[in-house]
């Protein structure tokens, strides 16, 4: 695979040089809205995708159009073997690009993943292999190389799913990843406790998105039915999921971690 250069875009600098965020899986979905949503709060961003650079230099010029500098870099999560090399890029980049934010990232945040929908009975080994590396194994060891880039007030923001608490038929492989997503989490927050950064876990609920082949956004029958069964009367749009991800960054939240964080509208109840 030929490696591509990273896109960059300059513009006027941020009010605040400490607010460089790095979200993983950002040229489409949760991860695109994410990132756009941070960007118009006023941080820059370091954004990944896996496959589709055309799609991520679009999300970069998005973020160029609200003022702010982002970069674009090629990672695939689940690829334990490429991390150490996207992380020496990454301080490359840093120090090349944003070379006040050469003590670190602000935040991190965990985004990148895929939905399996498998019967339990039909679930191969190889399915779960794909969701625990990508899902678990990938960030795990991602944070571990990131944590030399993480300061005192710094976070680190995972993804999980409404499904750890409720079950859907067809979703036990990818609730099981995001259970572990969950854990690590109260583990992280308590062991990182000590170098000042706040841990916390986002579990959106029904999304409109191209998640799980876009089955929620595409299939009036499945939109209908979960909004049915959630208390705010609709299905999740993306914004719902950044906006919230703009919070959880937020000096506000300074008090909170090893929190689980719902983001459904309240499904299920």
């Amino acid at each position: 695979m030929s490696e591509r250069q990273p896109v960059l875009t300059a513009t006027q600098p941020a009010a605040n040089r400490r607010n460089l965020v790095l979200v993983t899986g950002a040229s489409r979905g949760l991860g695109k809205n994410a990132a756009l949503q941070l960007a118009q709060a006023g941080y820059d961003l370091i954004i990944t995708y896996q496959q589709h650079a055309a799609a991520a230099e679009a999300v970069v010029s998005a973020i160029r159009d609200t003022g702010q500098r982002a970069c674009a870099l090629q990672l695939d999560v689940a690829d334990s073997a490429q991390l150490p090399v996207f992380v020496a890029n990454l301080h490359q980049q840093i120090a090349k690009h944003w070379p006040e934010h050469q003590h670190g990232l602000y935040a991190v945040v965990h985004n990148a993943g895929i939905g399996i929908h498998q019967a339990y009975s039909q679930t191969t080994e190889a399915q779960l292999d794909q969701l625990f590396n990508l899902h678990v194994k990938g960030p795990y060891l991602l944070t571990q190389l990131l944590l030399p880039l993480l300061q005192s007030g710094s976070r680190i923001l995972n993804f999980s799913s409404g499904l750890t608490r409720f079950a859907i038929p067809g979703y036990s492989a990818y609730a099981m990843m995001k259970a572990a997503v969950e854990s690590m989490t109260h583990y992280q927050a308590k062991e990182l406790a000590e170098l000042g950064i706040r841990v916390n876990v986002l579990a959106p609920g029904a999304i409109e998105t191209d998640f799980g082949g876009g089955a929620v956004r595409d299939n009036s029958d499945i939109n209908q039915y979960l909004a049915s069964q959630t208390a705010l009367g609709r299905v999740g749009q993306p914004e719902d999921i950044g906006r919230m991800v703009r919070l959880l960054l937020s000096e506000d939240s300074q008090w909170m971690t090893a929190q689980r964080v719902e983001a459904s509208g309240g499904m299920f109840l």
